[in-house]
Order: C-alpha cells, then sequence, then structure tokens
C-alpha cells in the first residue's frame, strides 16, 4: 500500500486495496437470510402456536455481522453481488462496516471511493444515504460547493480509511472534473502528508506483540514500502499513519494513537482510543 492513498493527481486510479477486497468471497448462509422470518405461526381456526420455527441468527433482529461485512466489501467493484444482496434484503443497501478502531465504511462509501458510479447510482436508487464523497465523485458539484458554503472547512473531513475528499472527486474520472478542479482550489481538500519512517524506526517497530495466551491474542507489526501495517492476528491489517517520533493513527481512525518507545532494551507498544486499551511488548 502507499502511504498517501488519497494523494494522487487528477484521473489517476486509486490504489486497489486488495485486503480489503479479498473479503469478496464470503458467501450469506440460509441462516443469515432467515433472519427476519416470523418467530412463530398460529394455526388457522385454533389458538394452539405451530411448534416449528425457522432457524434464526443469534444476532435477531439486527442483521448477520458477516451479511453486513459483505455487503461493504461488495459495494467496491462487484454489481451483480451487490443487486443480489439488495434484492434479498433491500436495507442492506444502507449498510455499514467498521474496518477498526471505529473506520465505518458505508456500502456507498466504498463505491465512491473506488469511483464505482454503476454500484453508488443503484445503492442510492435503493434507499442509500447521499453524502458530501459520493457527491464529489459522481460529479455533482453545485451539491459540493453548497456543503462548502454551509460549513466552511468540510473539505478537510476525511472519508473512510482516512481518503481525502479530493481523491474521491478523482476516483469520478471525467465526469467530475469540474468537481476535482474547484476542490483542488481550495488549497486543503486533499491528502495531509505524513512523516517519512525511517528504517531504524521500522526495524525497532517491526514483529510480534503477544497480549495474551490465545492464538489471536497477539498484534503482528509489519511493513511494506515503508508504511506499517496493524494487524491483530485473524483480522484485518491497518495502516498506520505516521505522525513523527513513531506516533501513529490508524487510516481512518485519526483519533487513535498508537506509540511505540524503547523500554529497557525492548519495544512497548501503547494503544489509546483515545485512553489507553493495551500495552504490550514486542516478543524478541
Amino acid at each position: 500500500m502507499k502511504a498517501n492513498p488519497n494523494s494522487v493527481p487528477f484521473l489517476r486510479p486509486l490504489p486497489a486495496r486488495r485486503t480489503f477486497l479479498q473479503l469478496a468471497g464470503l458467501a450469506v448462509s440460509s441462516q443469515a437470510l432467515a433472519f427476519a422470518a416470523p418467530l412463530s405461526q398460529q394455526n388457522r381456526g385454533t389458538s394452539s402456536a405451530v411448534t416449528s420455527t425457522p432457524s434464526l441468527s443469534d444476532a435477531f433482529p439486527t442483521q448477520p455481522p458477516s451479511l453486513v461485512r459483505e455487503m461493504v466489501t461488495v459495494s467496491h467493484f462487484n454489481p451483480k453481488r451487490v443487486q443480489e444482496l439488495v434484492g434479498a434484503q433491500p436495507s442492506l443497501a444502507r449498510a455499514a462496516w467498521d474496518w477498526g478502531f471505529g473506520d465505518w465504511e458505508s456500502a456507498l462509501g466504498a463505491a465512491s471511493h473506488m469511483g464505482n458510479r454503476p454500484i453508488a447510482e443503484f445503492l442510492i436508487a435503493n434507499g442509500a444515504r447521499p453524502s458530501l464523497f459520493s457527491a464529489a465523485m459522481l460529479g455533482q458539484l453545485e451539491v459540493v460547493k453548497a456543503f462548502v458554503a454551509a460549513q466552511p472547512g468540510i473539505q478537510r473531513i476525511r472519508g473512510p480509511h482516512s481518503i481525502s475528499l479530493l481523491a474521491h472527486a478523482n476516483a469520478g474520472g471525467e465526469a467530475a472534473r469540474a468537481t476535482y478542479e474547484f476542490l483542488l482550489s481550495l488549497g486543503d481538500a486533499g491528502a495531509d502528508p505524513q512523516v517519512p519512517l525511517a528504517k531504524e524506526d521500522i526495524d525497532a517497530i517491526a514483529g510480534d506483540y503477544p497480549f495474551g495466551p490465545g492464538e489471536n491474542e497477539q498484534i503482528l507489526m509489519t511493513a511494506d514500502k515503508g508504511v506499517l501495517t496493524w494487524t491483530r492476528k485473524g483480522t484485518m491489517g491497518r495502516p498506520l499513519f505516521h505522525l513523527g517520533s513513531r506516533e501513529f493513527y490508524p487510516w481512518g481512525a485519526s483519533a487513535v494513537r498508537i506509540r511505540f518507545k524503547d523500554e529497557a532494551g525492548e519495544t512497548l507498544m501503547t494503544i489509546h482510543d483515545p485512553v489507553l486499551v493495551l500495552s504490550v511488548t514486542r516478543k524478541k
């Protein structure tokens, strides 16, 4: 992954975010689709209840998490699956998922930062709530101007994964050129620059940080092209934005702070969200 996913020249594609899209194979179980079925039925003409009831998800009456996550995932790139899911459960057009640390992404948000106009338009037609970010990608210049006029500085708000408003307009391609140029003229609708990370810092931070005996009770710190990724084993990795002095926040969660410091010859990781939630030392 690139260090700045939202700092891109006009009409150049955004990063593919392969790690997020690997979830596309998630299947919708018959149990998940049964969650809205009636709890019981009555025999016609008698007061005795039918004893057999459909199998319900443990999440009932909320929608099953696996179904919600699949909806947001496929909204990046798979219009056929999006149509199938919304056809079965129309409210999924408004689905949202937390990828970690409060990095919430809606189905429409996924389509918007990927520049997927057909999916975005389908979702809006089926009840998804339009946003400033969808308007930027769709090239709705007057809508974007109205947002900026009503709330000066709104162009600095980041979308899912900390992707900028300017990058959403860039993702819209030629149809959003005027919107892109307007946002560019504001001077602060693009990506924030992060502090470069020295190799010695990467070497000091990368490794495993166990915080319990369970198989998934460890955090893996990996690096690729100068960008560190924080991953609780068995979950989705979170690239980190470097603020300087080995202090970071996960993409899409600017209020969180993850810090690394040397302590008694070891590397200590602390996570504040925003209070201290974890302190763990790297395994030698």
